[in-house]
């Protein structure tokens, strides 16, 4: 590779990394998003993905990737559009917000079937000893209710958001490429608009 480092980097400094860039959050926000405007797909394929990873990034059980794989079958998303947008908006620092809303969310559809006052009293054990059984009804199963509808919605407002951007950047690339093709016809020249 050309441009690889002499010594790589320890994994600490990878782990670092991924959940803090090295630049800037904005820059991670433009290279993602220039990413996904790049995909070569339609329109409604590219934010069908992208909001089947947003979708799926509600989801507590670390499936993720499958729950958007198959959501991006469903609805006839791109895949790559699936990751990218399960990546950027699931990761580390976002993960805490999305299970903890998903279990509040959850709570609230399941009123009557839960305790009125905070998490189970043996919740520290359950999570030790990974007792899938103990941890169904006081936590999963709240989480993986709520995750629907929230999932739902933001994988609308991404879909609205990831269309219209699409639509708005193919728009532009058409005009310049029609500007430099209209140029190169005129040796160069800039020509007066009719």
């Amino acid at each position: 590779m050309l441009f690889r480092r002499r010594e790589p980097d320890r994994l600490v400094e990878r782990v670092r990394t991924y959940l803090w860039p090295r630049r800037s959050f904005s820059r991670s926000l433009r290279y993602f998003s220039k990413r996904i405007l790049r995909l070569k797909a339609t329109p409604h394929a590219v934010a069908a993905g992208v909001s089947a990873g947003v979708f799926a990034s509600f989801f507590p059980l670390g499936f993720h990737f499958v729950i958007a794989a198959v959501l991006c079958w469903v609805i006839a998303g791109n895949l790559v559009a699936a990751a990218l947008g399960a990546v950027f908006f699931g990761n580390p620092l976002t993960f805490p917000l999305l299970w903890g809303a998903s279990w509040e969310t959850g709570k609230l559809i399941l009123h009557e079937h839960l305790p009125k006052h905070g998490p189970p009293e043996h919740l520290g054990e359950m999570m030790h000893t990974l007792s899938f059984a103990r941890l169904w009804h006081p936590v999963l199963e709240p989480m993986l209710i709520g995750a629907v509808p929230l999932g739902l919605v933001f994988g609308f407002v991404f879909y609205g958001i990831t269309r219209w951007g699409m639509t708005v950047f193919r728009e532009q690339r058409k005009r310049r490429m029609d500007e430099r093709a209209q140029k190169a016809r005129h040796g160069g020249r800039e020509v007066p608009a009719a």
